[in-house]
């Protein structure tokens, strides 16, 4: 079997995640792949090295949200067969509130023979901890940040 290509390991991605299988997105990555989020805020990490780290930070997600569809998908492909764009739409509910929610991402997704080797992923930190519910605590940490 030859190795998926950048957007059906995406696509693999999305299906697990809606799944609620964050072992085996985890699997996805390669052994020092990283995960990079540059609009991270507060307590949410802004990289993560390792195929390890990225099953840590994954572990308790269904438990915070849960995704229940992804009602918009664009893949732009780029010059390096191996990496591409994607813009996305996840929508779902919050568990903790039961609160319905939606957010954008667009992530850089680069892999090799199938696994991710580098996963950007940029999406709206305040939108993100409104959904969650803890919009409070990331305005409380941005505000004790700037007071630094």
């Amino acid at each position: 079997m030859s190795p998926r290509t950048s957007e059906e390991t995406f696509r693999r991605l999305l299906e697990l995640l809606l799944a609620k299988d964050m072992d085996a997105v985890a699997d996805l990555w390669a052994e020092y792949g990283t995960a990079e989020f540059p609009f991270a805020q507060g307590a949410s990490p802004r990289r993560l090295t390792g195929r390890e780290a990225v099953r840590g930070y994954l572990a308790g997600y269904p438990d915070l949200m849960d995704v229940q569809a992804i009602p918009a998908l664009t893949v732009r492909h780029t010059d390096q067969p191996d990496t591409i764009v994607v813009e996305f739409t996840a929508r779902g509910r919050t568990v903790a509130t039961d609160a319905p929610y939606q957010l954008d991402y667009i992530t850089v997704l680069t892999t090799h023979q199938g696994l991710i080797t580098r996963y950007r992923d940029y999406w709206n930190p305040l939108a993100a901890a409104s959904a969650a519910g803890t919009l409070p605590e990331l305005l409380g940490s941005l505000r004790s940040q700037a007071s630094r």
